[in-house]
Parts: structure tokens; C-alpha cells; sequence
């Protein structure tokens, strides 16, 4: 038969009449080889097909024929998940690279070329998996995929390289965690802001318009969702989370995890159906899996929103997840009901990623305080064993890694075997049955770990241990047909990449997650709508020196929560309260650190009372003693705070609604409440005539609102606490145990309320959604 093809910008189509399209490089050493009328890749260059080069088998049976020809080395280097990369590798940041030995910026490179640590990674520890950080535009990630497809073509069977990435389809910044480059995608509410619609039929829609622009920049895995049921409002990383409403969590888990993974033929198709016909996947019998599919990667088994005293395992000062509540049954759901049992066709999440925590005493069962993918416990006796759960299990970031010189740094997370080597530890986490190891470009240690377990076990007992990973990992692969052709179109990419109609519907989303919260000035009269081109002041906001995600010390700043030309789009700009007809007042949930190295130099134990208030708040009432301690770097077990004070990073924000309230005298004074997290509302609900909350959106979204352009219709997806009694009462592992705050009008803050225009909301949604 004739061998059709279509040249590209460094590669060729091969129009495969019977199956799917099959890409090679220009350069390729791969032939293309026909039988039954059908063309496939001759990886092996043997002229026979053999059956991981058949598309027309199963992801598991190609997967298990291709791991039993691997050598040990390139099964380690699939087991091996790349450090952060940004594209191009500009030395301005934590992660960096070099072209020729050259910064970029002196290197002549283009943008999408390959640095010679990518260079490295890729051929001598054979990585196939890396992690896109910071990309410059779609066009670029593109061009840097096909760059590193084409290497790794010709470098041992014809693995391709697995493109992950963080989410980076937020619309806001409200995230400890360092968030992806854009790349020009569509920009939609994010974790707490989806919740905030109360409709998983939203959250299925990003789904699937988040996968056609993942593919288009060659992305085939998602580091996301992330399920922690979200039990403590301290939390750094609540507003990532869909919240703590069980229901609701397992909800958009489905939906979140369907969309992404199943292939829909048509993404506006009233009618939508599989991208293959019924019952025949698009690249052997996996059904739902096709060439939009992204894998997604749930996190964080077991739970980990349950950091004691609000804290985060990033940390060494957050390394312990405590259960007070002996509720630890409850935060599996999210995963149990969830993410392994979809409604769509791909029937489970493809990969899962255990939180750095140590999950002290969880249940009678879990009693080795060591970090959550060492527990053996929890992985191979819970998660592998009772769950049947046979995806990829991948460690987050950097827990191989020794331990930071402080408390307070960001570093490696080795939490619980800061005594063992890094051979040891990869050893430890391999020998319970994980399968890839986040942040290691280096294959050294996992090798070393091998060979341990070749003198404990013997070499055939290991060779089929490391065996099971690689074919798990290879599976993912090729449901998402990345043997097939790992190529995508740059210019096409360009296109479709944050095009108007996924720019309209994921802001069409974000006006829906918006909620009011009140609306009714001190003569009971209401505020908004507010008119267009009304004269509008907005004050400065301030923040205090701070140590970033990174350890980077942050100096004193004030900035603008809006920009003028935004607000000029809908207002007239006051250079005074005098001179407005109102003030917009935005704030941040309070920010505050649960660690103080100052308090550990003058001999404290350096923990510290995070605080949801504004003013400095005193923990008189935390517990004594800490449920869980010890640590390497200290002298005691004792992790308590009580009656230590701490301070928040925005004080400032409370203390301009005050001034506005005190300044504008009758006219309104309208608060814009950005909560990445629930905060106290007590210090300044009185003083707003107002207030709109907003989870981590574009302002526009908000001032649309605001002046009536779209009806609110968003829900409180958290409860908004009474004080900080009740918020230091609750229990890090229980749902829905603080008293939510009532306010001047008397409408009471809790999960599920919400108003527009005409008043309460009460829907099918708040009936659908109820507080327990």
C-alpha cells in the first residue's frame, strides 16, 4: 500500500486510514510498517509488529510486553518524575538551566530549545516524565514537546516523553503553592471558586476545554485535582480544595476527572459521545481514553488538610496530620467514592499522589510516623490492598531529599526518615508498592535502592517489583496515544489555546462562582447594583515583609488591588473618598505564618497561632499540648502555642474598610473579599455596606457583578467563622464545627448561603447541597 504522510514544522502525519494518525520526526530512525491494511511504528526495527507497537491492543497488555524489554536502567529512569522546568529556562527564578553552557539570555537560544540539563535527563537518566512549570506561550511549549519527542524517538524503544503540569487554568493567585505559567490558556475558577457554583456540570465543562489546551501544548498529565477535604480554615492550601462538603467534593472530583481524561468528539456537541465508536478505544480497547485525553493525577492520599494547627507539610513545621476527631474514614471518600469510581468510561483517576504529611495515629491500624508514601500502611495495605486502587501512585515533591537547614524552609521533606540515606529512603518508598518518584532528575539513589533490594529479595523478585511500576506508568502512555504521535501542530496550538470560545465559558464560570454576600447600607436601603461610571475610590492595600513558598524574603509593599485601566472600563477613578460617589475596598483573607524563627533564637519552640483575624490575635484558648512532635532539628516533642501572639501579613486591609466607613460618612463603602480561605468578618461586616466575596478570579468577573452586568448566583462553598474561639475550638480532621458568624443584617455566613439581587438564594442547588 501507499504510505501517505504529511510534512510539519519537524515532523511527519502519517494518515492511517483504519486507526489513529502516527507522528515521526523528520530525523527519525523509527520505519513505518503496514499489516491489515493498517500502519504502525517498527520501534524495535525487528520488520514484525510486536504488541507494544499495535495500537490495536489493550494500554495494559502493550504496556507488560514493552516493560519485560526494558533495562533496569530505563525502568528506574520512567520511575523518575523531572524538577520543575521553565520554558525558556531564564535564570530569574528558583529553577534554572543553560544552552551551550550559556544563560539563555547570552545563549542565542530559541525559546523552545532544549537545555543541557533536559539534554541530560532525557538520554543519560532516560527520564520520561517532567514537570512544565513556566511556559511562555502555547506556541513555545508546543515546539519545546516536539524538540523533546524527537530526542527521545531515537534514544531506547521509542518512549515518549509524559508533559505534566500544575494547574495553570486559575484565574486568580490565592495558592501557597507556586502555580504554572498560564501559556495563554482559558482562565476559569479554580478549586474553593468552583465549589462556589455549587455545579460539577461546570467543573466537567473546564474539563474538557483544560485537555484540548493541555494536548495542544503537548500536555498529557494533570498534577490535579486536589481532593483534600478541607476540614481546617487555616490551611494554606484550602482555596485549592473544593472544600470540606463531602458531597460536593466527590461531585466535582467526577466531574473534574471525567472531563479531563474521557475524549469527547465534539466539546460543544449537544450530543456528546466518545471520541471512538462503542466499546473500541481510539488506541485498543480503552475505552473513553482518545487523543484529548489528559491523565489526571488526584491528590492528596489520604487527606491533607488536617496539618496540626492549620500548618502545611511543605514544611518541616507542618509535617504532622492529626486526627482529634477520629475522622479519618471521612477524608478517603474524596478518593474512595470519587476519583476511583468516575461515571465516565475511564473508570478512575489514572495516577494518585500521597501528601507529604505524617498522618500521626489515623486510626489503630496506622502507627509508623513517617511521611504518607513511606507509610506502609496506607499504601500498600489501604490504598493497593483494601482500594484495589492499580494506578500510578507518584510521591510528591522532593521527600527523597534531605531535610532544609530550618524549620521554616522550603527544602527536601523527608518527614519521618530524616535518619535514613536517600538509597534507603527511594528503597523504603519502592518496596511499598509507589511507583514514581516527584522532583528526581537523579537515577543514582533509585539504582542503589534496587540493588538493596536484589541482596534482600533477590534479583527476580525485584525485576518483577519494578516491572509492575513500568507497567503502570506505560499504560498512561499509551491510553493517552502518546506512541501514536506525541506531536503537536504549533501554529494549530497557537489557535486554540485560550480561543474566545473557551475564554468566554471559563469566564461565563467565574461570574457564577462570585458571591454576595451583603447588600444593605445602615438605612436599610441596597447598595448594589451599583451604576456604571458612578466615581469610585479604591485605596492602596499594604503588605508587610514576608518569606515567600520559596524561602525568599518579600519586603514591604503597597500595591494596587485593581488596575486603573480596569476600573476605568466601568468607573470614574477618585483620586479621594471625598471626591466618590462610593469605595471600593479589596482585602485578602488574613495571611499569617504558623512558625517564627525569632521566637525559636530567643528559646521558644517557634510555633505560632495562625490567624484567620486581622488584628494580632492571642491564643488563649488552643490546646495545651501538641498532639504530635519531634523533629530532628529539635530539642522537645512539644509543639503547642498557646498563649503565644501572632500577627497577620495584612493588617492593612481591615484597617481601610475602617477608614473608608469613617471617610465616605453615608455614602457606601463596598468590600471586595478575596478568600482563598474563611476569615473572621466580625472586624469589618459592620463598617460595609457591602460585600462581595470572590474565591480567585479575575476583577473584571467581580465588577461585572458589581454593576449589575450578571445577577450573583455563587454560594458560600466554606463557613465564614463567628471568632477565632471557634476557629481555634474546631478539630483539624472535622467537617463543619465552627459557629459561623451572623451579621448585622442578621443573615448567618454558613456553607450554602448567598443572595442576589432580590434576596436569599434558595434553589435546587442549596436543597441538593445541604450542611450536615
Amino acid at each position: 500500500m501507499t504510505i501517505k504522510y504529511k510534512e510539519k514544522d519537524g515532523y511527519r502525519l502519517y494518515l492511517n486510514e483504519k486507526g489513529p494518525v502516527l507522528g515521526l520526526s523528520q530525523d527519525t530512525k523509527v520505519n513505518i510498517i503496514e499489516k491489515d491494511g493498517c500502519l504502525f511504528k517498527d520501534f524495535e526495527g525487528t520488520g514484525q509488529l510486536l504488541p507494544y507497537e499495535d495500537w490495536r491492543l489493550d494500554a495494559r497488555t502493550r504496556a507488560a510486553d514493552l516493560a519485560s524489554r526494558l533495562s533496569v536502567e530505563e525502568i528506574a529512569g520512567l520511575m523518575l518524575y523531572s524538577v520543575h522546568q521553565l520554558v525558556p529556562a531564564t535564570n530569574d527564578f528558583f529553577f534554572c538551566g543553560t544552552y551551550g553552557g550559556k544563560e539563555y539570555a547570552e545563549s542565542g537560544a530559541n525559546p523552545w530549545d532544549l537545555t543541557d540539563q533536559q539534554k541530560e535527563f532525557l538520554t543519560k537518566d532516560k527520564i520520561r516524565h517532567v514537570l512544565a512549570m513556566k511556559l511562555a506561550d502555547a506556541k513555545t511549549a508546543a515546539r519545546w514537546n516536539n524538540q523533546m519527542q524527537a530526542l527521545a524517538e531515537n534514544t531506547g524503544h521509542g518512549i515518549p516523553v509524559s508533559i505534566s503540569s500544575d494547574p495553570r487554568h486559575g484565574a486568580g493567585a490565592v495558592t501557597a503553592e507556586y502555580k504554572a505559567g498560564n501559556g495563554d490558556t482559558s482562565k476559569w475558577p479554580e478549586g474553593i471558586a468552583m465549589s462556589a457554583t455549587f455545579d460539577p456540570k461546570i467543573c466537567y465543562e473546564f474539563g474538557k476545554i483544560a485537555s484540548r489546551e493541555y494536548r495542544a501544548m503537548g500536555i498529557t498529565t494533570a498534577l490535579s485535582p486536589q481532593i483534600d477535604l478541607a476540614t481546617d480554615p487555616r490551611w494554606n492550601r484550602f482555596g485549592d480544595t473544593f472544600g470540606e462538603h463531602e458531597r460536593l467534593t466527590i461531585d466535582m472530583t467526577k466531574a473534574y476527572c471525567d472531563g479531563m481524561q474521557t475524549s469527547i468528539a465534539d466539546v460543544h456537541s449537544g450530543q456528546e459521545k466518545d471520541f471512538c465508536e462503542e466499546g473500541q478505544g481510539c488506541y485498543g480497547a480503552d475505552r473513553g481514553w482518545g487523543p484529548y485525553s489528559v491523565s489526571a493525577m488526584a491528590k492528596h492520599w489520604p487527606g491533607g488538610a488536617t496539618g496540626e494547627g492549620g500548618r502545611d507539610a511543605h514544611f518541616s513545621y507542618g509535617k504532622y496530620a492529626v486526627y482529634p476527631g477520629h475522622n479519618f474514614a471521612q477524608h478517603l471518600k474524596p478518593f474512595t467514592e470519587g476519583a476511583f469510581k468516575l461515571d465516565g468510561p475511564t473508570g478512575q483517576a489514572a495516577s494518585l499522589m500521597p501528601y507529604y504529611t505524617i498522618s500521626w495515629d489515623a486510626n489503630q491500624d496506622c502507627t509508623e510516623h513517617v511521611g504518607n508514601s513511606y507509610n506502609h500502611y496506607l499504601i500498600s495495605e489501604l490504598l493497593r490492598e483494601k482500594y484495589g486502587f492499580d494506578g500510578v501512585v507518584c510521591t510528591d515533591w522532593g521527600i527523597t531529599h534531605d531535610q532544609s537547614r530550618g524549620a521554616g524552609f522550603r527544602g527536601g521533606a523527608c518527614w519521618g526518615v530524616e535518619n535514613l540515606t536517600e538509597a534507603e529512603r527511594h528503597y523504603k518508598v519502592l518496596m511499598n508498592d509507589v511507583d514514581q518518584f516527584g522532583g528526581n532528575n537523579d537515577a543514582g539513589p533509585l539504582l542503589e535502592a534496587y540493588t538493596m533490594g536484589c541482596r534482600e529479595h533477590g534479583e527476580d523478585f525485584m525485576r518483577r517489583r519494578i516491572e509492575k511500576s513500568a507497567v503502570r506508568l506505560l499504560a498512561n502512555m499509551f491510553c493517552c496515544g502518546l506512541f501514536e504521535n506525541p506531536y503537536v501542530d504549533s501554529e494549530e496550538s497557537a489557535a486554540l489555546v485560550g480561543c474566545d470560545d473557551y475564554c468566554r465559558a471559563g469566564y461565563k464560570a467565574q461570574l457564577k462562582s462570585v458571591v454576595l454576600l451583603k447588600n444593605q447600607d445602615r438605612q436599610g436601603k441596597t447598595v448594589l447594583p451599583l451604576k456604571e461610571r458612578a466615581k469610585v475610590y479604591v485605596p492602596k492595600r499594604f503588605i508587610r515583609e514576608y518569606r515567600d513558598f520559596f524561602g525568599h524574603i518579600q519586603g514591604n509593599e503597597w500595591v494596587d488591588p485593581v488596575d486603573r485601566s480596569v476600573l476605568e472600563q466601568y468607573f470614574d477613578v477618585a483620586d479621594t473618598p471625598e471626591d466618590a460617589d462610593a469605595a471600593l475596598v479589596v482585602i485578602m483573607a488574613p495571611e499569617s505564618e504558623g512558625y517564627n524563627d525569632e521566637d525559636r533564637e530567643k528559646g521558644g519552640n517557634g510555633y505560632m497561632p495562625i490567624s484567620l483575624q486581622y488584628r494580632p490575635y492571642t491564643a488563649k484558648n488552643a490546646r495545651v499540648h501538641s498532639i504530635a512532635g519531634g523533629d530532628p532539628l529539635e530539642d522537645f516533642t512539644d509543639r503547642g502555642y498557646q498563649g503565644k501572639t501572632n500577627m497577620t501579613l495584612n493588617e492593612q486591609d481591615l484597617d481601610n474598610v475602617l477608614e473608608m466607613r469613617k471617610k465616605m460618612g453615608d455614602k457606601p463603602v463596598i468590600v471586595i473579599d478575596v478568600l482563598n480561605k474563611p476569615s473572621v468578618m466580625a472586624e469589618f461586616e459592620p463598617a460595609a455596606d457591602a460585600i462581595v466575596a470572590e474565591f480567585g478570579i479575575q476583577i473584571q468577573a467581580v465588577l461585572d457583578v458589581i454593576t449589575g452586568k450578571f445577577q450573583p448566583s455563587g454560594l458560600l462553598p466554606i463557613q465564614i467563622p463567628k471568632d477565632m474561639e471557634t476557629v481555634e475550638a474546631q478539630l483539624e480532621d472535622v467537617p463543619f464545627d465552627m459557629i459561623p458568624y451572623k451579621d448585622s443584617v442578621g443573615h448567618i455566613y454558613d456553607f450554602g448561603y448567598g443572595m442576589n439581587f432580590n434576596g436569599v438564594i434558595d434553589d435546587e442547588r442549596t436543597k441538593k447541597y445541604t450542611r450536615p
